[in-house]
């Protein structure tokens, strides 16, 4: 028997880590909320336009080889943003208002499933203006 797609979606499961490879992590099930951000705060980390993120639930998160990115507190008490300390790759986001952990989507090893496709742009008058911005889809059902 097939699974439905609801349920290949949940059991999927993807990996991805930081540049020098010291900071490994799996992922479970289908992303929430993909999106990209154009905040000052996102492009400085990022150091380009924009950062592209998608949520997974904190239990659908695991830090594979026991070593848990260095958390920087971005917003005291609000937010905080995971990095590798020897590459310097950005990894994750854990925000006080966000039940899911953020992903910073680059730092998975296969960024093609559709349901990390963006649906929308956060800080849109913050974008550089030579970049055409990511459709406000996040209303209708993608892919």
């Amino acid at each position: 028997m097939n699974a439905t797609p609801e349920v290949a979606a949940a059991a999927q499961e993807r990996s991805g880590g930081c540049l020098c490879g010291r900071i490994r992590f799996t992922v479970r099930g289908k992303a929430v909320y993909p999106h990209t951000c154009s905040c000052p705060h996102c492009q400085k980390l990022g150091g380009g336009p924009m950062m592209w993120w998608a949520g997974f639930a904190p239990e659908d998160v695991s830090w594979t080889n026991g070593i848990e990115p260095t958390w920087f507190e971005t917003f005291e008490g609000e937010a905080q943003r995971g990095f590798c300390p020897t590459c310097g790759s950005r990894l994750a986001a854990v925000d006080s208002d966000i039940p899911e952990i953020g992903i910073v989507v680059p730092a998975l090893d296969d960024t093609t499933g559709d349901d990390l496709v963006p649906v929308n742009q956060s800080f849109r008058d913050s974008s550089v203006r030579w970049l055409p911005q990511v459709p406000d889809i996040q209303g209708s059902s993608v892919g």
